[in-house]
């Protein structure tokens, strides 16, 4: 699958998901309940643990950063992020303030190099998958993991659906944001020189007030123009969205978090 070139003006954290928007580290930390302890139980199944010098490539809130230190007791994470802003430095944790897509990155080499949702943003993704491939020391692993869109012409005609097809559309259209390469993962990490590759699926349940039922909600409010702007929906479309998903009515799948992974020969 080739490249595709960026037709968005904007980038995640500038033309939406701003993190000096009020809210904005909370709903971060919607995503992390939803995600986290399927990310750590995959990073234990991985081996990670004591003597480990671990990367986490947008870090956003923490959250793993932190797991990784207090329950796999690894050595010390460095933690890099555009805006380190919810991110606070603790013994073994240190932060660095980094565009990963800038010429240049390079913060050395680590035995597990992480990112979740980072990718997915970025348009270069090809390239940078390589580029933090060659950033995981022999022997190391890199866990990538994004998102996978369940909803297609084929699931019934929601306002859930409506909303996710629009907000897709439009976080394309504005950041760049593309999820349709992303079961591609496995051979992408193949393709970087990376053995025993695997990858698996986790979609966390659609139920009311539920951490992901909250986080789509938050995140539809955020790019909410750009969803309207796409034609798909208009305001009051995005409201019935929202108020489906914290009703009993509700019965859709979420966006499913795909996770793959790759050991450096």
């Amino acid at each position: 699958m080739g490249e595709l070139d960026a037709d968005a003006d904007g980038r995640y954290g500038e033309a939406v998901f701003r993190p000096e928007q009020a809210g904005e580290g909370e709903r971060i930390d919607f995503g992390a309940l939803a995600y986290d302890d399927i990310t750590m139980a995959r990073l234990r199944a991985l081996g990670v643990g004591p003597g480990w010098h671990c990367l986490g490539v947008g870090a956003g809130t923490g959250t793993v950063s932190r797991r990784l230190l207090e329950e796999l007791g690894v050595a010390s994470v460095l933690a890099v992020d555009r805006d380190v802003r919810f991110l606070t430095r603790r013994p073994g944790l240190d932060l660095v303030e980094a565009d990963i897509t800038a010429p240049g990155f390079a913060p050395g080499r680590f035995r597990l190099v992480h990112a979740r949702f980072v990718l997915m943003h970025l348009p270069a993704y090809r390239r940078l998958i390589a580029t933090l491939a060659e950033l995981v020391e022999p022997g190391g692993v890199l866990v990538l993991s994004d998102a996978v869109d369940l909803t297609g012409d084929r699931t019934p005609g929601t306002p859930y659906r409506a909303a996710m097809r629009a907000m897709w559309q439009g976080l394309r259209a504005t950041i760049g944001t593309d999820v349709t390469w992303v079961p591609s993962y496995p051979q992408l990490l193949r393709a970087a020189g990376l053995r025993r590759v695997g990858a698996e699926l986790h979609v966390p349940p659609l139920l009311p007030g539920s951490p992901i039922s909250r986080f789509w909600a938050d995140t539809w409010e955020r790019s909410r123009a750009a969803m309207v702007a796409t034609g798909l929906v208009d305001d009051a479309a995005v409201d019935e969205a929202v108020r489906y998903l914290d009703s009993d009515e509700c019965a859709a799948l979420s966006a499913g978090m795909l996770t793959a992974w790759g050991q450096r020969p």
